[in-house]
């Protein structure tokens, strides 16, 4: 049967496989509570964090309060951001969908009132706000999805910075490691078939599986692959 495989080593939860704790520099999110007027900050710092694919900056409010988001393209040091209802159209502000107009770019979208963020995080990506009613707003996702949100739910306005960087050749494999290495993520993902016949039940074939890809559920870990409980659906008989 030969041993468990990687993934499932790593689900586990073992040290060897385990998330580097306290890896990331920040927890990047909308702060709890939603303010009615109109609170002014600006941006003091730009943050490197290997845990996010786009620049983080440090806000500092005029509460003396402090943040990190997500750095929109185009913003730098000494930019004023307002977060608030009644808060203007500027680059980073945070204002409820229901402030924002039609057509307006927008990212770091909440899904549910205060949960501090959740889509058009990545690298680049941004939404677009495509209409409104009394309790919701359309968003046009960067996956051409339209869906429609709670009103109450803020974002930032603007697109994420850090765009076109998966588009730049790595040149080595070696770069490729450490990028991966800096997420904790593992590579390279080889296939069953390159493995060796203890690693992997398709390993050992010459690059072919060499039996039948469909495994049943109840199927021991080391050998849980291919289709599992897959039904197969031929002609139907008649007569």
């Amino acid at each position: 049967m030969g041993k468990r495989l990687h993934n499932q080593r790593r689900g586990n939860g073992t040290n060897a496989y385990m998330k580097l704790p306290n890896h990331a520099k920040a927890d990047v999110k909308f702060g709890s509570k939603q303010i009615e007027t109109r609170l002014n900050g600006e941006v003091v710092e730009f943050i490197d964090d290997p845990m996010h694919t786009a620049p983080l900056m440090r806000i500092q409010f005029e509460d003396k309060s402090e943040n990190i988001l997500l750095a929109p393209e185009g913003i730098k040091i000494g930019d004023k951001i307002q977060e608030g209802n009644n808060a203007e159209l500027t680059l980073g502000s945070i204002l409820p969908l229901a402030s924002v107009p039609d057509g307006t770019v927008i990212y770091n979208i909440e899904v549910t009132p205060g949960d501090g963020g959740k889509m058009a995080r990545a690298s680049g990506s941004y939404a677009t706000v495509v209409a409104h009613t009394e309790t919701t707003a359309s968003i046009l996702l960067p996956s051409k999805r339209t869906v429609d949100i709670n009103a109450n739910c803020r974002a930032e306005i603007g697109a994420v910075a850090g765009g076109g960087q998966e588009t730049m050749p790595l040149m080595k494999a070696g770069k490729n490691f450490y990028i991966k290495h800096a997420t904790n993520t593992r590579w390279p993902l080889n296939r069953g078939v390159k493995s060796n016949p203890v690693d992997h039940p398709f390993g050992g074939k010459q690059h072919h599986k060499g039996a039948s890809s469909m495994t049943s559920r109840n199927a021991p870990p080391g050998a849980k692959v291919g289709h599992i409980a897959a039904s197969r659906v031929g002609r139907r008989k008649r007569g």
